[in-house]
């Protein structure tokens, strides 16, 4: 149920489904990339900064857990295998906790075979690609990701219907400017019906 602060009558179908306006915002999308291979990570930093995106490099998976203390990126590429730990363990995690459970996340990895990708989609990666690749490949499968997740490659990071502001980065929701008191799981139901027009 959502918070008293906010009518259900305000979500009603022809708010959402006709009335949907993004928020534009000038900064790109936030890239955090979990790969103790500095040469990949300098490259790969390099090519997906120039496309437009914000890129944070984590060279273990120690770091990237400080990374998304401080704030959950749009998307995650995160590598298989590191120093001080199993990419698929730390995925798993990412699936376990509420923050991060809807996180996109594209697996790299030199272990292409079948098998290996399967594991690695089963255990909660949303996409999986196996080293050596383009970077070309890399960028178009992330922009998938994020089209998918309800992002596109334009940087929005708000949805507005009527007086109802639904801040996806700071993860507040806003009636008339005043946030509305809503539990993580509350939240991301409304993301999802934001996000699902015409099949609300």
């Amino acid at each position: 149920m959502l918070a008293p602060t906010i009518n259900p009558g305000q979500l009603r179908r022809a708010e959402l489904c006709s009335s949907r306006t993004r928020l534009t915002s000038a900064m790109s999308h936030k890239l955090l990339l979990i790969d103790d291979d500095a040469r990949l990570t300098s490259m790969l930093g390099d090519y997906l900064s120039a496309a437009g995106f914000e890129v944070e490099v984590a060279g273990s998976l120690a770091l990237g857990r400080q990374a998304l203390e401080g704030s959950v990126p749009d998307l995650l590429v995160l590598d298989l295998m590191l120093p001080d730990g199993d990419g698929l363990d730390f995925c798993r995690t990412l699936r376990s906790d509420a923050r991060t459970r809807r996180l996109p996340v594209l697996m790299l990895s030199a272990r292409g075979e079948p098998m290996d990708r399967i594991l690695g989609l089963e255990l909660g990666a949303d996409d999986y690609l196996a080293k050596p690749f383009e970077p070309r490949e890399l960028q178009a499968r992330v922009k998938a990701l994020l089209r998918r997740s309800g992002l596109d490659a334009q940087g929005d990071d708000a949805l507005r219907f009527g007086r109802l502001e639904i801040d996806l980065a700071a993860r507040v929701a806003r009636l008339d400017g005043k946030p509305c008191e809503l539990t993580s799981h509350q939240f991301d139901l409304l993301v999802v019906l934001a996000q699902s027009p015409g099949r609300c």
